[in-house]
């Protein structure tokens, strides 16, 4: 167990190490793409394991293979999809507007993709690697294995708090946002009645106005390193319940890294 272990390890670095520099390309700048901070993806992690495990019983054929890897990766592509938007409320990925996808979790493309992968990693990349770990001594690997385990939950339980604070400023910054939205209809009544009667409500209303939207902005402006980070190296998340908050959110994590940049260059 502890080789597998050590190999859903590995490839979560190695596929830190493909999406990281992908994007990098594309976007034109270092991102250090993912759900945790630390050089490590568990969804490719997973999923190369999972490729591993499924295409055992198929080793003599590469079509059960591709057709086992097809089936397995697009599963586990959806449960983590879906268990992840219901928990967090945000989507990682989304493949709407792509051809057949469903849900926007899952595609045609992706699937087809994962087959050949799987072929790649049960035909091509993990033969020498397996090798490898066999050969190596038994308390080298096991070791290794026990400090990355530590260094890599450290890090996620941190990365899996941020992500559930996120969602709960996201809730409140949706709901202080209809409360703002009732106290603006409420006021404009007020002033359209121009009634001395109502002057002192006018004016009460306007201070909690102005504290609500004040205290809106402060939760918008995220200070925590994790929540930044989730923002900021994962451009494409969205959220379909609270997409005007995160868009928020985005924007101000974008201006942040704008200041501390320009503050960087100007202390040389």
């Amino acid at each position: 167990m502890y080789r597998w272990l050590f190999y859903f390890y590995l490839y979560s670095f190695l596929g830190w190490c493909f999406e990281s520099a992908y994007v990098s390309v594309k976007s034109k700048h270092l991102v250090n793409r993912g759900f945790m901070s630390g050089p490590f993806l568990p969804i490719y992690g997973s999923g190369a394991v999972m490729m591993l495990i499924v295409s055992r019983p198929f080793q003599d054929s590469i079509l059960l293979t591709y057709l086992a890897g097809c089936v397995g990766a697009t599963l586990l592509e959806y449960l983590v999809g879906t268990a992840t938007e219901a928990l967090f409320q945000v989507r990682y990925w989304d493949y709407t507007g792509k051809f057949m996808n469903f849900r926007g979790q899952i595609c045609l493309t992706s699937t087809i993709a994962w087959g050949f992968f799987t072929i790649l990693m049960t035909e091509v990349i993990h033969r020498p690697i397996q090798q490898w770990t066999e050969g190596a001594p038994y308390g080298v690997i096991f070791t290794l294995t026990c400090m990355l385990t530590i260094y890599v939950f450290t890090d996620f339980f941190r990365s899996f708090r941020a992500a559930l604070d996120m969602r709960d400023i996201l809730w409140r910054m949706d709901h202080m946002k209809q409360e703002m939205e009732h106290m603006q209809k409420r006021l404009d009544v007020l002033i359209a009645v121009a009634d001395q009667t109502f002057t002192q409500e006018r004016e009460e209303l306007h201070v909690k106005f102005q504290e609500l939207r004040e205290r809106r902005h402060q939760l918008r402006n995220l200070t925590d390193f994790y929540k930044r980070r989730l923002l900021l190296d994962n451009p494409g998340i969205i959220s379909n319940r609270f997409k005007g908050a995160l868009e928020e959110m985005k924007e101000s994590a974008r201006e942040h890294l704008k200041d501390y940049c320009h503050k960087k260059d100007q202390n040389g």
